[in-house]
């Protein structure tokens, strides 16, 4: 008597089903573009979706701390080359010649200056009618940060260039060309915070959130050269 195996005893091949959700008591999950790498891919084309796709996911803690330790080691990376190993020598002089001790200081603040500004950032968002939790935000701010990492990377070996260079071409030793590497890496994560933000907390745009946080970060940046030229730091 010969048995014939039906539609759902099947084996169908992973190519087949890699576009599927499956749920589980944790969260919903997609089989499709499961590696890091992928994920991050496919955050630069639509952050919004990918921040939905993990916010659904319900991660835990630990997966969320390794996502911003993760860029904290790609941004210390990337600082120690632009401020360290090849800095321009227009951006010498504005450099502290403690700045690999203010690095490393970085690379173990910045972790719970991340998790600060993720409660401020979500008590703001939810002052002008945002839905997400601190969670959510975090989440959005944490994979932000991890999708923007190599976009600073990218910026530090343009430094790294213009190092290179400057002796062959002396407009790259102009201090506005040599610093402009150093805070142009602020756009793309200013950019993937803001649209991981507003997904989190169901904004129908993306730019009103993108123009706040870039209002801010020019304020503060404008503060830190003030403190600067006047000593303070």
């Amino acid at each position: 008597m010969t048995m014939q195996a039906s539609d759902a005893d099947t084996i169908k091949p992973l190519d087949a089903i890699d576009d599927k959700e499956f749920t589980t008591e944790i969260g919903t999950y997609q089989t499709k573009h499961s590696g890091l790498a992928m994920r991050i891919f496919d955050a630069w084309k639509d952050m919004r979706a990918s921040t939905r796709r993990l916010i659904n996911e319900n991660p835990s803690e630990g997966r969320l701390l390794f996502y911003i330790l993760l860029s904290d080691m790609v941004f210390f990376l990337s600082w120690a080359l632009k401020a360290v190993v090849a800095p321009t020598l227009g951006a010498k002089d504005m450099l502290p010649a403690e700045i690999g001790i203010w690095l490393i200081v970085a690379l173990f603040a910045r972790t719970a200056s991340v998790y600060i500004f993720s409660l401020v950032l979500g008590f703001a968002m939810r002052l002008f009618g945002g839905k997400g939790s601190w969670r959510s935000t975090r989440a959005g701010v944490f994979w932000g940060s991890l999708v923007a990492a190599p976009f600073g990377l990218l910026f530090a070996l343009i430094t790294v260039l213009f190092a290179s260079f400057e002796t062959q071409f002396p407009i790259l030793q102009d201090a506005f060309i040599s610093q402009a590497p150093y805070w142009m890496s602020l756009i793309p994560f200013v950019y993937f915070i803001s649209a991981g933000v507003a997904e989190a907390h169901h904004t129908k745009q993306t730019y009103p959130v993108f123009a706040g946080m870039t209002f801010v970060a020019m304020v503060m940046w404008f503060f830190a050269l003030y403190m600067r030229v006047n000593g303070i730091i």
